[in-house]
């Protein structure tokens, strides 16, 4: 059983957009990498689909959740800012299988409580890119990630 923690896809420039940015929806290249994180979340089989309850969150899980017939469970845990109470969410969920779509400070913020990033900060968010999955599988009470997937750049010419 693992836990795979996704950070929301491309939903454009926070500064570009003009409303409540827990509105912002995601870009026309974020909308295609959700789809394009089916196949790979789908292996692992997740029970259950969580996600912060900032639109571009949930816009990227949601492909995931309509091919496997699942909800996505709006929770307050994985919203911006709240990495700490995300840790504490995932450490409950040990054992389960399922996938949880949050922002890049609290991806950072999981990353370095499990280790996965000692030394980093949220000077670091930029180097996480958007669209990211990790897997974390539990062993006894303790969690670790142990597979890291990003999608490649694309060259140019290449479709």
């Amino acid at each position: 059983m693992a836990l795979l923690l996704v950070r929301h896809a491309n939903a454009g420039r926070r500064s570009a957009y003009t409303g409540d940015d827990r509105q912002r929806p995601l870009s026309p290249r974020g909308r295609e990498r959700a789809i394009e994180l089916v196949p790979l979340l789908a292996q692992y089989r997740p029970q259950r689909i969580l996600s912060s309850p900032y639109v571009r969150c949930c816009e990227t899980v949601q492909p995931l959740a309509e091919a496997l017939g699942l909800p996505v469970e709006s929770v307050g845990e994985l919203a911006e800012g709240h990495g700490a109470d995300a840790v504490e969410l995932m450490v409950r969920m040990a054992g389960e299988s399922a996938v949880l779509c949050t922002h890049g400070d609290v991806a950072t913020d999981v990353l370095a409580a499990l280790g996965s990033m000692p030394g980093i900060g949220a000077s670091s968010v930029a180097k996480l890119q958007k669209g990211e999955v990790w897997v974390i599988q539990s062993a006894g009470a303790s969690l670790a990630v142990v597979e890291h997937h990003r999608k490649t750049a694309r060259t140019a010419g290449s479709q």
